[in-house]
């Protein structure tokens, strides 16, 4: 059997020595033994390196194929395919020698995969089966080290601690890592000392430097090299480049660039605008520079205020209040700076704050004149002639000059004069008589200026009230009458009158009233001072009838209780009209109803319409239901018998309708009412006589009552306009009664004692009617 193998040729050799071959023995029956040789494999597997980046003028050796069966006669054929045969790799066909004829990338390809084959080259059989093996490109140290995301920018904190982290960096070899130190990479600082430091493995740069200071260098520039090969002689490097940027921090107090400054402010600023500029300097940045400004001192922050501007950070000085050069001239400020945002890790560096003194000086102004006083009130009395002084104003000069002052009223406010000033003295005076009725209250301006500067003016509000004097008298408010009901009785009071004046309370608090003396006693009326300022009307007789006289007029005299005394005579107008009671409110009855609803003519119509169209739907639901109802006999010639159920009630004991219950309790009074109760009555005259001219007993025979039902069982039968069924009549009849006739007082005469009837009023208008017949029969009886 063949042998085929692999044979490398430049020191380190992977070849396989072929394998002895084994025997196998068989025991035959005779008692030999047999001897089996077992075919051996001609392949001998390996791998072939090549190194890569080969620049030579040969091609580069590989390694050698070799078969048992080949006896050096050049009778095998070798033949090589897979990755690369042909043109990478070619095979020498005789002997069986691989050789590289390109130069190779191991970044590119690392291994490559082919296939082996032995033929006989008379008859092209195959010698050795087909077997795969494996060309390795072997690594050389061919890529420096990079920074992939290079160059790089970092911050941190200045006056941070040494050893502080600011970044770390990663450096990538393209080599092959497992082979070698040729991807094994060192860090270290090419540019940066001695502010930073790199980390050799990590790469991780820290802070060399303490206290390094914003203030002083903000920025720096640290180049970081990379290199491979462990940082050994003959490794490839790399470098990269790290912007670190110091970010500030609260390390310096505000500082005033000087302690002493000093400001003109004229005497006419206003209060409330800005007056002056101070600013503290920070070289901090950002919200470790901003400062609020305060007045420490009393005398500067009792007239002056200070505020801070967010853009400018400068303070902004406003005025509190007025200022006066004649007062005070000069002004003296403490002012300081403090930062508002504080480190406490700086706070040993001592207080991060900044005094200075500002001297502000007043400048002198030409002012205008300067009333006494803020405002003015001056009264005078009405009627007072024209001329009258009201009172005067005061101004004055606040310069030193103390110029002269000229008064004038300002013209744009009444279109009527009422007033004029003196315009040396600033006295007022009236121009024509004023009346307090009309304007109780006169507000008028006052202006002043400087006779050398008419320019410069001031103005003050002078409020002139006008007194009252007696000039009015009271009057009796006649706009409603007064209403008097028909049952008015003799002392009764119809209403209480008042007055009203229109002067004021002092002279028309106190009323007095009274008929007129000079017209004779009026029959029908009195009027009663009531001595607080009001007066009641009485009626001195009873029964009014407005069909006989429905208005009735009172002339009324009233005076005040000023100095002089006034009066005057006003005539109410009394209207008689049937009354009903709402409380203490008398009303007339036609009145009564559209006063107490309050309703428009609108809404009666709209109500009158609503109460037709329910009486409509109660009448159609009447016909409906009548027409409902079938005739007891259908029909002439379906003549049978009938049983007509009716499932109406009767009232119980409030139905008055079926019977008349007087007839009962009374029989002999039935007899003069034989009617039915049921059944509409015709139309009948029947006049009642008072009770007081009634006997006590009625003188009427023994009645028979079984003959009293029978006659109205027959009457009951004989009616046709009576309901198609049978009612029950239940007659409680309970006598005569005791000989000595009825002890009511109602069935008694009179005992002609005068009563008064009036209190039925109080129980409605249903018994008024019963009050005005017992007053006639009084009446009557008395005559």
């Amino acid at each position: 059997m063949q042998r085929f193998g692999f044979e490398r040729c430049y020191g380190v050799s992977h070849h396989v020595s072929a394998k002895v071959p084994s025997k196998n023995q068989t025991k035959l029956a005779n008692g030999e033994t047999e001897v089996h040789h077992r075919p051996k494999r001609g392949w001998i597997w390996n791998q072939f390196f090549v190194l890569e980046e080969h620049m030579g003028p040969d091609a580069q050796y590989v390694g050698k194929l070799h078969s048992n069966s080949d006896k050096g006669d050049g009778s095998v054929r070798y033949i090589l395919s897979g990755e690369g045969a042909g043109t990478i790799f070619l095979i020498d066909e005789v002997t069986g020698d691989i050789h590289a004829t390109k130069s190779l990338d191991r970044e590119r390809k690392t291994h490559y995969v082919l296939h082996a084959q032995a033929l006989d080259r008379n008859t092209e059989e195959a010698l050795e089966p087909k077997s795969e093996f494996i060309i390795k490109v072997q690594d050389i140290n061919d890529n420096a080290p990079k920074f992939p995301d290079g160059p790089f920018v970092a911050t941190v904190p200045e006056m941070s601690e040494v050893g502080t982290s600011v970044l770390q960096v990663t450096a990538t070899d393209a080599d092959d890592p497992t082979y070698g130190n040729s991807a094994r990479i060192v860090y270290s600082i090419l540019q940066g000392q001695p502010y930073f430091s790199v980390d050799p493995k990590t790469g991780i740069i820290r802070t060399a430097l303490a206290n390094m200071d914003r203030e002083a260098r903000e920025h720096y520039t640290v180049v970081i090299q990379a290199k491979d090969m462990a940082g050994q002689v003959g490794g490839l490097s790399g470098s990269t480049t790290i912007n670190i940027t110091l970010t500030d921090v609260n390390d310096n107090p505000p500082k005033f660039p000087q302690k002493n400054y000093q400001l003109y402010v004229p005497e006419s600023a206003q209060v409330g605008k800005p007056v002056g500029k101070i600013k503290a300097n920070d070289e901090d940045l950002g919200i470790n520079a901003d400062i609020k400004y305060s007045i420490i001192n009393s005398e500067g922050a009792n007239m002056f205020s200070i505020s801070t501007d967010r853009d400018t950070r400068e303070g902004i000085m406003t005025l509190k209040k007025p200022l006066n050069y004649e007062r005070k001239k000069t002004y003296t400020l403490h002012i300081e700076g403090v930062n508002t945002h504080m480190d406490p890790r700086f706070s040993y560096l001592g207080s991060f704050k900044d005094t200075a003194t500002l001297k502000i000086t007043v400048g002198d102004v030409d002012e205008a004149p300067v009333f006494s006083m803020d405002y003015y009130i001056m009264d005078v009395y009405e009627n007072a002639p024209s001329g009258t002084e009201v009172g005067a104003v005061t101004a004055r000069d606040p310069d030193s000059r103390n110029s002269p002052v000229r008064y004038f009223l300002d013209s744009k406010e009444e279109e009527v004069r009422y007033f004029r000033i003196d315009e040396s003295s600033g006295v007022i005076r009236t121009t024509q008589p004023l009346d307090r009725e009309d304007m109780p209250w006169h507000n008028i301006t006052v202006m002043a200026s400087e006779v050398d500067n008419p320019s410069l003016l001031c103005h003050v509000p002078v409020t002139v009230q006008v007194l009252d004097v007696n000039d009015n008298p009271p009057e009796i408010a006649t706009d409603e009458e007064v209403i008097v009901c028909e049952s008015s009785r003799p002392g009764q009071v119809i209403q209480t009158v008042t007055a009203v004046d229109k002067d004021d309370f002092a002279n028309g608090q106190r009323f007095s009233f009274a008929l007129p003396s000079q017209l004779p006693v009026n029959p029908n009326f009195t009027l009663k001072d009531n001595e607080d300022s009001t007066a009641s009307i009485i009626a001195r007789r009873r029964r009014f009838n407005h069909l006989i006289q429905e208005l009735y007029e009172l002339p009324i005299v009233v005076w005040d209780s000023g100095e002089p005394l006034l009066s005057s005579t006003s005539t109410l107008t009394l209207r008689v009209c049937p009354c009903q009671r709402h409380g203490r409110i008398r009303m007339c009855q036609g009145e009564a109803f559209l006063s107490s609803a309050g309703l428009s003519t609108g809404a009666l119509i709209a109500i009158l319409l609503c109460i037709v169209i329910l009486l409509a739907i109660v009448v159609l639901f009447i016909t409906l239901r009548r027409s409902k109802k079938e005739p007891l006999i259908i029909s002439e010639e379906d003549i049978r018998e009938n049983v007509v159920t009716y499932d109406d009630e009767g009232g119980g004991e409030e139905d008055t309708e079926a019977f008349d219950i007087i007839a009962l309790r009374n029989p002999a009074a039935a007899e003069e009412l034989k009617f039915r109760r049921d059944v509409r009555p015709e139309a009948r005259q029947h006049c009642a006589l008072p009770r007081s001219h009634r006997s006590p007993s009625v003188d009427l025979d023994e009645a028979d009552v079984h003959e009293f039902i029978k006659q109205r069982l027959v009457e009951a039968d004989m009616d046709t306009t009576v309901p198609p069924y049978d009612s029950l009549q239940t007659y409680a009849y309970e006598g005569q009664g005791s000989p000595t006739g009825s002890i009511s007082p109602l069935d008694s005469p009179g005992t002609q004692t005068e009563q008064d009837y009036n209190y039925l009023d109080d129980w409605g208008p249903k018994f008024q009617q019963l009050a005005e017949l017992y007053g006639e029969a009084e009446s009557d009886v008395t005559t």
